[in-house]
């Protein structure tokens, strides 16, 4: 079982909102080629704000994950593409199922 995740709500800038849905696609391909990962969401909560969910079996996984391209990428286009101020917050999975 998956036992650490990350959470990331994104407000995106007015008339941005097609670019960021096409990054967060973008991003999703790019998941598969982490090992580590497993799974990784992109949703929409509604106009102008989404979110990405990420689980990882252990925090090395995790750590990978935050080092890696799809961050690099994330933190390169945050300033053209989103409005608010890019928290990651990780979290530990108590349950699933």
């Amino acid at each position: 079982m998956a036992k650490q995740a990350i959470w990331v709500m994104l407000q995106a800038k007015p008339g941005k909102e097609s670019e960021v849905e096409a990054f967060l696609k973008q991003g999703a391909v790019m998941s598969k080629e982490e090992s580590k990962t497993v799974t990784w969401y992109g949703v929409k909560i509604d106009s102008g704000t989404y979110g990405v969910f990420d689980t990882f079996d252990d925090e090395a996984g995790r750590d990978a994950h935050l080092n890696g391209d799809i961050a690099r990428a994330l933190k390169a286009s945050a300033s053209e593409l989103f409005s608010n101020e890019i928290r990651i917050e990780t979290m530990e999975i108590l349950a699933k199922k």
